[in-house]
């Protein structure tokens, strides 16, 4: 009878446990581009120059130059403002990592996000690597759909696409 008492018990508290919190998610998109890997790092290396190649940023205002530490705030045409931190540069590896520091759900519906770029020589050209990992906009149990996982993902997808392409096109046409 003992052995039942708590099996009863154990299987209420299963039940009532409550839904977990968010799961991380991942983005990574790659680009090959018909330019000198050089040509390429010249314009990504500037950590607050991605309005020069980013189709979706207005301005980009920075402080810090390249140091670790260093901060960036992206305004995206559409609205909102990404307010970025940078993690490590490494220009002999031709790659840098940063991260979200102050969340805007108009700019993007992530709460948090995390990302690297690297360029690595690929025959003539370049290939350029975006990764990304991030939390949707609302980290509770039951986000609305426009801060959901889905949201998230599309979101940082069509960014991340964006930003790539753009930077083919600046690259390769030198425009």
């Amino acid at each position: 009878m003992r052995v039942s008492a708590v099996a009863l018990i154990l299987a209420c508290l299963v039940t009532a446990a409550p839904a977990h919190g968010p799961t991380p998610q991942k983005i990574e998109a790659t680009a090959t581009i018909a330019a000198p890997p050089g040509r390429v790092w010249g314009l990504v290396s500037d950590f607050a120059g991605i309005e020069r190649w980013h189709p979706a940023v207005a301005t980009s205002e920075g402080s810090g130059g390249t140091a670790n530490g260093a901060t960036r705030a992206v305004t995206l045409k559409r609205g909102g403002v990404l307010r970025e931190s940078l993690d490590e540069y490494d220009a002999g590896r031709m790659t840098y990592s940063y991260r979200l520091s102050e969340p805007d759900l108009a700019a993007l519906p992530v709460s948090s996000y995390s990302a690297t770029i690297t360029v690595t020589p690929d025959g003539a050209g370049a290939k350029v690597a975006w990764f990304g990992r991030f939390y949707r906009g609302d980290t509770g149990n039951e986000p609305p759909e426009e801060l959901s996982d889905a949201a998230g993902r599309a979101a940082m997808k069509a960014y991340v696409e964006t930003g790539l392409a753009g930077l083919k096109a600046k690259a390769e046409g030198g425009s």
